[in-house]
């Protein structure tokens, strides 16, 4: 089942006080970026958020499940209605979490 696009923007809505939020489409699902670094996903209309010792010190809950089958444990986020919560978490997730690699093939300037 894929993720209703209404619940998708209304995470990154939510999300928005921890820098440029942004949701894209993967697999039918979606990852979720703050500042161009992916650390969650949206699968199923449920929020997870990858798992740093920063954002463990943070959760309300701590529920680590796999977003999808075959997947990596994630911190499942239940409480997505609290919008300054949700923000210190993506903020601090997203202070321990590599930048992205360069994409290949790109244009050199």
């Amino acid at each position: 089942m894929a993720s209703n696009k209404e619940f998708v923007q209304y995470i990154v809505d939510q999300c928005a006080g921890a820098g440029e939020i942004t949701a894209k489409k993967m697999f039918g699902d979606y990852g979720i970026y703050c500042n161009g670094k992916i650390f969650g996903l949206i699968c199923d209309d449920r929020f997870y958020v990858k798992p740093t010792e920063a954002g463990l010190a943070l959760l309300k809950t701590i529920d680590l499940r796999p977003p999808y089958e075959g997947a990596k444990d994630y911190y499942y986020i239940d409480d997505v209605d609290d919008h300054d919560y949700l923000s210190r978490l993506v903020r601090a997730t997203y202070k321990e979490l590599l930048e992205p690699k360069p994409k290949k093939g790109g244009k050199q300037k």
